[in-house]
């Protein structure tokens, strides 16, 4: 090879990292809104296509409507959550204080009754409360940076928020450009897996969808019925309480953590009948919900580790922020699916049965339309 060849050659590799490197730091600030996009545009694919149909083939009619529509369900919330929180900080701030003023409650008699460890209970909180002013000026000093803190998660959650409004944005296009998209993906893949590129990336779609429905869809239907109930009840800042709900959800048994102390409020305020109505709610309501609604939306799709999930929603949140309570268990899930058949050779998720596909490209790159 001559060195004039040599040199061009090199320039072409030199300018393509470039171009690529370029590339990636300007989208680098969009990568968490594009692959929730992504994953948004995929999972409700299926509805676009019935839309579009309904439209009479306007395709962008039929984006527009299904973004609107993810807006109200899917932002909505989270949105009235954070102006109930905003409207609702004064009273926490000065119930905290009322607390600190009025110092620890003496226990009821009948706690000294409880077998065993009644005694002990006793002698434990007796301690407490005689170094009362101690360990209020304790907890005065560990809650006096509480503004800052809440300030701090005011502003992340902000941010989140607008990543997630401009996440549903972006699947506007994803709907619009989805046969392309997918005609590169599929390109992509047929170079690096061969024959089994149309496999896998049917495993992985089978997994997304069981996540975004089976784990995230179920999670959205409990925080809505339990603030549904709570509001209902009467408890103060029932949208925060259902936020609450949905990031508990996915814990076995979280979402009691926030409706019992809510029915204990109630009955404390002398509401009787609105406590066991919450306890029968939260009971029968939105703890069954996970055991009818998870198998009807994900169906057999997935079987992925429960600390897998609960890992991908906390990991998800360091590395993405907010939408990584949404991404994070999604790539986890993929993850485990596919190198669980990679390595077994056993697929733990299925294609989607309903016949909902993206397009895709044939050996010659032309996009072919989906069945």
């Amino acid at each position: 090879m001559r060195s004039d060849q040599l040199i061009e050659r090199l320039a072409a590799v030199f300018a393509l990292i470039v171009l690529v490197g370029g590339s990636l730091l300007v989208l680098a600030p969009f990568t968490t809104a594009l692959l929730w996009g992504a994953i948004l545009s995929y999972s409700s694919w299926g509805l676009y296509r019935r839309l579009t149909t309904a439209f009479g083939g306007r395709r962008k009619w039929a984006a527009t409507l299904i973004v609107i529509i993810i807006l109200v369900v899917v932002l909505g919330p989270f949105v009235y959550a954070g102006f109930a929180f905003g409207a609702h900080v004064h009273e926490i701030v000065a119930l905290t204080e009322r607390l600190f003023d009025a110092g620890l409650p003496d226990l009821p008699s009948w706690v000294g009754g409880i077998p065993l460890v009644g005694s002990s209970i006793e002698a434990f909180w007796e301690h407490v409360t005689s170094s009362n002013s101690e360990l209020i000026a304790q907890l005065r000093t560990l809650a006096a940076p509480a503004g800052k803190w809440i300030l701090a998660a005011a502003i992340a959650v902000t941010h989140g928020l607008g990543l997630l409004a401009l996440s549903i944005v972006l699947a506007f296009f994803f709907y619009t450009g989805g046969e392309g998209a997918a005609a590169w993906l599929n390109a992509g893949m047929r170079r690096i897996a061969g024959e089994r590129a149309d496999y896998l990336l049917a495993l992985a779609g089978g997994t997304v969808k069981g996540v975004v429905y089976g784990i995230l869809g179920t999670a959205l239907v409990q925080g809505i019925l339990a603030g549904f109930g709570c509001w209902v009840a009467g408890v103060p800042a029932p949208a925060l309480l259902g936020l609450a709900t949905f990031f508990l959800s996915v814990i076995p048994g979280g979402p009691v953590v926030v409706w019992l102390p809510a029915a204990i409020w109630l009955y404390h305020g002398g509401a009787t009948g609105w406590a066991i109505f919450l306890i029968v709610w939260g009971v029968l309501v939105v703890g069954m919900a996970d055991n009818v609604i998870k198998p009807i939306l994900i169906g057999k799709n997935s079987d992925m580790p429960l600390i897998l999930v609960m890992l991908g929603i906390l990991g998800g949140a360091f590395a993405f922020g907010f939408l990584g309570v949404f991404i994070g268990p999604t790539l986890l899930a993929v993850a485990y699916t596919v190198l669980h058949d990679w390595t077994i050779g056993a697929p733990t998720a299925r294609a989607p049965e309903s016949g909902v596909k993206m397009p895709v490209a044939d050996e010659s790159g032309r996009v072919e339309k989906a069945p």
